[in-house]
């Protein structure tokens, strides 16, 4: 039954980023295929690197091409009614939350599947949560989400790591799903209601050969 609700998530957060891909291509005011090509490589991009990276193969959507057909069909109605989620941008960035968090679970999940050690799947959680959103924004010409201020990429990271750490220590993979999820959301949450971010790097005079002792 959990593993049900896990696969309709999924499908979920696939939707939801293959929304966010069309609606950058709503900003820029493209045609119907540019849409279409936005929203199928925001919801498969991060997955397919992870694929990629863990040596399987074929990668998931070509094992399973309905994942791109959705994405193409949700591309093509936010073509037609890209005015009514543009004007409710603020709950589908929670939706993007929640997709963000399921994802990096999700990848980090795979990466354990496949073999590899708890770094590798940390990361391969990350990338899939977040590679997606990375091209999409690369092709659409935004502002990088690496580049935003407030906490993003953490957020995955806190996520994947934690449900990793609990699947190490013997936890029930169901709670450490609910787990990894949960922190994920609730950082990413947090981030967009109050501007969580973290410290930056402030640019300081630097000293003279004389303070240096040269």
């Amino acid at each position: 039954m959990f593993d049900s609700v896990i696969a309709v998530l999924d499908w979920f957060g696939i939707g939801v980023f293959a929304t966010t891909g069309a609606l950058v291509a709503s900003r820029k005011q493209l045609d119907i295929v540019s849409f279409a090509l936005l929203g199928t490589v925001t919801g498969v991009g991060g997955g397919t690197l992870r694929d990629l990276l863990l040596g399987v193969s074929p990668v998931f959507w070509v094992r399973d091409p309905t994942i791109v057909v959705v994405c193409v069909a949700v591309s093509v109605l936010v073509f037609f009614v890209a005015h009514i989620p543009e004007s409710r941008y603020r709950l589908l960035l929670w939706f993007d939350a929640a997709g963000l968090a399921l994802f990096a679970v999700v990848g980090a999940e795979k990466g354990l599947e496949a073999g590899s050690g708890p770094v590798i799947a940390v990361l391969m959680g990350v990338i899939t949560a977040s590679f997606g959103g990375i091209i999409r924004d690369v092709v659409g010409d935004e502002p990088s989400i690496l580049l935003r201020p407030e906490i993003y990429l953490t957020a995955a990271l806190a996520a994947s790591l934690l449900f990793v750490a609990l699947t190490g220590l013997g936890v029930p993979r169901t709670a450490a799903i609910i787990a990894g999820v949960g922190i994920g959301f609730a950082i990413r949450g947090g981030a967009l209601l109050k501007g969580w971010a973290l410290p930056v790097y402030r640019a300081r005079p630097g000293r003279t050969p004389d303070q240096l002792g040269l």
